[in-house]
């Protein structure tokens, strides 16, 4: 691996079109439709800062193939606990992200300038996704969806191989470029980080109806969907508002859909202590009544998942490491009635 030479240019991006006053150009990627022009009337960034124009003005994936870490883990640390459990996924990221979270758990890469990377080419980063165990890619830690052209280029050649593609994503993006992502991944895992308009705007630069938007989308899609919501206290913790999310990913996402809820510890500009495991005990109980698989994470112990027909166990898992699959047919049915389960396994085209 190398750092990004001067030789090679950053690709032009994709949903961008030119402003008809010739000021700028509007990027349609996400929901922000970020204004790329020269100062002092604009920026020549989008608040992503991976995409924007490059020194000639010309409309840029900039941060294209600059890997901000690459780490090989277990599937089940994304959290996708119903997609090829037990397997190892390389994982890695872009330096930005589209949404402005005060309580980021990983703002030294997502929100910071000063960011290492390393530039990655495609089929190099393909090559990593199948070796050392590793079954597939996932883009994560940041914002991966706004790493749009590398994506679409990394995911073939990973598929090609045999391997999957994973997105681990905020959901903040427009409908036309989610399509065509879907069409290049296997699954994905999105935050639904609250219930409450207020707070998207408030703490996190963002609309919570274009996340639930996203969310339909993947769940109507072939692709594997499971969901995240970070409980913090004070700001996500109503059960009313619990009540009211666990319906609703129920009716537009499905009763099977898994569900993590995780623990908020103090991080970026965010200071509230951490979640009290009681409060996520409750919210377990909550969600419980609208589906079917609901796991704790940033906790200690393990977790299983049971059979939804016969509550036969289908997988134990001793924490993020060593998932056992015994419950589970090859085709991925209950190995005891014989039901559908849901889960994911077996190769990306079967």
């Amino acid at each position: 691996m190398a750092e990004k030479s001067d030789h090679v240019r950053a690709p032009r991006a994709r949903f961008v079109s030119e402003e008809s006053s010739g000021q700028g150009w509007r990027c349609g990627l996400c929901p922000h439709f970020c204004l790329w022009s020269d100062p002092p009337d604009g920026s020549r960034l989008g608040l992503c800062r991976i995409r924007g124009l490059d020194g000639s003005g010309v409309p840029s994936a900039l941060g294209y193939g600059e890997c901000v870490s690459l780490a090989i883990d277990p599937i089940e640390k994304k959290p996708l606990y119903h997609f090829h459990p037990g397997s190892d996924v390389l994982s890695t990221g872009p330096a930005g992200c589209n949404l402005s979270c005060s309580f980021c758990q990983n703002w030294g890469i997502s929100q910071s300038d000063s960011a290492g990377v390393r530039f990655v080419e495609p089929p190099v980063l393909a090559e990593f996704a199948l070796s050392e165990g590793s079954s597939g890619v996932a883009f994560t830690y940041t914002e991966p969806t706004i790493w749009f052209e590398y994506i679409a280029d990394v995911s073939p050649l990973v598929r090609d191989r045999g391997g999957y593609v994973v997105m681990v994503s905020n959901g903040f993006v427009n409908p036309g470029p989610l399509n065509e992502l879907l069409e290049l991944t296997d699954a994905w895992n999105i935050d639904l980080k609250a219930w409450s308009d207020d707070f998207y705007s408030r703490l996190c630069g963002g609309d919570r109806r274009a996340v639930m938007r996203s969310l339909e989308q993947v769940a109507a899609s072939r692709c594997h969907l499971e969901v995240t919501f970070l409980v913090i206290p004070g700001e996500n913790d109503d059960p009313r508002e619990w009540e009211q999310m666990g319906r609703w990913l129920a009716e537009h996402a499905g009763s099977g859909t898994p569900l993590h809820i995780s623990r908020y510890f103090p991080r970026y500009r965010l200071r509230r202590p951490p979640t009290p495991q009681d409060v996520l005990r409750k919210a377990e109980e909550v969600f419980g009544r609208h589906l079917d698989h609901v796991y704790l994470g940033n906790v200690p112990g393990g977790s299983r998942t049971l059979c939804p027909e016969c509550g036969s166990v289908l997988v134990n898992r001793g924490g993020y490491h060593g998932a056992n699959t015994s419950g589970l047919t090859d085709a991925g049915m209950c190995s005891s009635c014989g039901a559908a389960t849901g889960i994911v396994v077996g190769s990306p085209d079967d």
